[in-house]
């Protein structure tokens, strides 16, 4: 089970009421979506006082076991889970109205590879119980005194969710046990603790520890459920290299030549890193690009990562503004790369035989641009290495992104590594002060990196000069486009000024953003400041330095005079 070794009890009663209104349940997926989404447990209890709170819990648990491993492999735990639980509650919130009401709890736990992800709404609860001492790690969402509470928040009750969310470390030997109020408001937390000290069977665990609180007076809905961690995933260092070294490295290819039904055409491009080949599918017939990987590394782990996770990332990605990486309908021998085969030059030899573009030109090369950035944010990626060198332009004008490499990807983060992952700088004219600074990039990091190639793409040089990124970042001072491109309206140098921004919370928030003020002016930017004399009127400014000069040596000549 990639690892996990985790053990399980449930138990379920209506206790003295008709009907059971609580939920709960727990999901361990197989393969690869174990590793990228992890296990989940939830408990859910309807709100007695709502229309129907069976199907209320029913469907807070079902939508979370269900959905929550719809979503794509690339997104953190926290943004998969609030996406499932924010459309929860707007389905809930939607079947409401003045009289009827669809209302749950849910505490729910997501154990993603060393990490327990917790989240909860309302008065359900998840203890851990670490070394004999049992901690409540929820907290109830109630008001009013202890007799007559009152929930103060809840899945259906309000259109905007409001829902806690931590993250803490999974150890071995853990167990974490779900409750509804029908258990923890009938049994004291030593009692809690007791059973589960002398139940080593979850199952057994439990249930007695429901029999307990209806012993004890409950007059609720009564469920317990309890995960136990006997095992996690180990970063094994050797087990991993042994993964990542089962496909050798290709030899360098020659026109002629033939790999796995491939026939390499021509070499498009070497460098220290990659060789890439146009190359032609004997069983397609179709042109393709083959990239392969550097002999110089084959015993190179961490770049062995970054080649094959380029695959992973361009396979999940499907947009016309990002080059399509194709899975191989056939068994390599070797390891390489797949992607369609662009007729077309690279932005950067666009850029050289264009050397002044017109402003319209440039506006739609950005939008395209920020059109296949999207498709990387939206999945919660950051290129991290956008350079005129990795965007390819086609015939008709089309732009393609290419190289995902250097992708940060939310959702592999999380799952622990043997292998260092670092935060790669990218190329230094084009990388964010941040990345020089030591952090981790963001959406607003390759929205600096789009600000440079549209600065370039106006003017023909970088807005902090060649030698950016050489000494300290954080004393950068913009340099107005306008001195290079009188062109350029103001409030579009403003644009490209605030993109540029060293604080990564000081440019937009968000690439749709950015777009917009270039394309339409923005009001905040034509409110004119006044500028300094000597920059209005600079040979006004000097004749009256000299004027105020002259009057003052006068004035101290005639005080000589007169002493």
């Amino acid at each position: 089970m990639n690892g996990y070794q985790i053990q399980i009890g449930q138990f379920s009663s209506a206790g003295r009421k008709s009907e059971n209104q609580d939920s709960f349940g727990v999901l361990i997926p197989e393969g690869q979506t174990l590793t990228y989404k992890g296990i989940v447990a939830a408990v859910a209890d309807g709100v007695s006082a709502c229309d129907d709170p069976k199907l209320a819990s029913e469907c807070c648990i079902k939508s979370l076991l269900s959905d929550y491993y719809c979503t794509p492999e690339s997104w953190s735990v926290r943004t998969s889970v609030e996406k499932v639980l924010a459309a929860t509650n707007r389905w809930l919130y939607g079947q409401g109205g003045e009289d009827h009401v669809l209302a749950s709890t849910l505490s729910a736990l997501v154990l993603k590879s060393t990490s327990i992800h917790l989240f909860h709404v309302g008065d359900s609860r998840i203890y851990r119980l670490r070394r004999g001492v049992l901690e409540r790690l929820t907290q109830d969402h109630l008001w009013g005194g202890k007799r007559h509470s009152q929930l103060a928040r809840a899945l259906g009750i309000d259109l905007n969710l409001d829902i806690d969310h931590r993250v803490l470390a999974a150890k071995e030997g853990d167990t974490y046990l779900f409750t509804t109020d029908g258990v923890h408001d009938y049994l004291q937390e030593v009692a809690l603790l007791t059973t589960l000290k002398e139940e080593h069977d979850p199952e057994a665990a439990a249930r007695r520890i429901v029999e307990q609180a209806l012993a004890s007076g409950s007059t609720d809905n009564l469920t317990c459920q309890i995960l136990r961690i006997d095992a996690l995933p180990k970063a094994d260092v050797a087990e991993y290299h042994r993964h990542l070294t089962e496909l050798p490295f290709p030899p360098l290819l020659a026109p002629g030549m033939k790999l796995d039904g491939y026939r390499i055409v021509r070499e498009l491009n070497a460098s220290k890193r990659v060789q890439v080949y146009l190359a032609l599918d004997e069983a397609s017939g179709e042109k393709v690009v083959l990239k392969t990987p550097s002999p110089n590394f084959d015993d190179d782990p961490l770049y062995i990562d970054l080649f094959s996770h380029e695959e992973w990332v361009g396979s999940r990605i499907d947009n016309p503004y990002v080059m399509q990486v194709l899975r191989p309908d056939r068994i390599r021998s070797c390891l390489y790369l797949v992607c369609e085969y662009i007729e077309g030059q690279t932005l950067r030899q666009w850029l050289e035989a264009h050397p002044k573009p017109s402003l319209r030109l440039v506006r739609d090369l950005i939008s395209q641009i920020t059109r296949g950035l999207t498709a990387f944010h939206r999945l919660e990626m950051v290129h991290q290495d956008l350079k005129p060198d990795n965007i390819l332009i086609d015939d008709h004008g089309r732009i393609r992104l290419i190289d995902f490499g250097s992708v940060r990807i939310a959702g592999v983060e999380e799952i622990v590594s043997p292998i260092e992952r670092i935060n790669l700088l990218g190329t230094r004219h084009y990388a964010a002060p941040e990345y020089f600074l030591g952090y981790a990039g963001t959406p607003r990091s390759d929205q600096f990196s789009l600000a440079v190639i549209a600065y370039e793409l106006l003017t023909g040089h970088l807005p902090y000069g060649d030698k950016y990124g050489e000494g300290s970042v954080t004393r950068l001072r913009y340099t107005s486009a306008r001195r290079w491109n009188p062109d350029i309206p103001l409030w579009l140098d403003k644009a490209l000024e605030k993109a540029l921004s060293v604080d990564p919370q000081r440019r937009y928030e968000t690439l749709s953003e950015f777009v917009h003020d270039l394309e339409h002016p923005n009001p905040r930017f034509l409110q004119k400041t006044r500028q300094p004399l000597i920059e209005r009127d600079p040979l006004g400014f000097w004749r009256a330095l000299a004027l105020i000069s002259l009057g003052i040596n006068v004035g101290l000549l005639l005080i000589f005079l007169l002493s």
